[in-house]
């Protein structure tokens, strides 16, 4: 992320699968997703993590998994 101007702003602690707790760098970036664009908080994944987008990050791009058919589609605003 920092080749792509992103760096960390701060360090938090995150309860990984295995129950474990680890601390890693966040900082700020926007993402871009099928022609929206939100400001999200990222985490500095280091070797090993698993590369996840998040479901915080989907809903800020107005997006969601549908569960049926495992594909990306827009949130419905009431």
């Amino acid at each position: 992320m920092e080749k792509i101007g992103v760096t960390p702003i701060s360090r938090r602690k995150f309860k990984i699968i295995e129950g474990k707790l680890v601390e890693r760098g966040v900082g700020e970036a926007v993402i871009e997703l099928m022609g929206e664009k939100a400001t999200r908080l990222v985490v500095f994944g280091e070797e090993g993590d698993a590369l996840v987008l998040g479901v915080e990050a989907l809903e800020g791009l107005g997006f969601e998994v549908d569960p049926v058919t495992k594909q990306l589609k827009k949130l419905k605003h009431l």
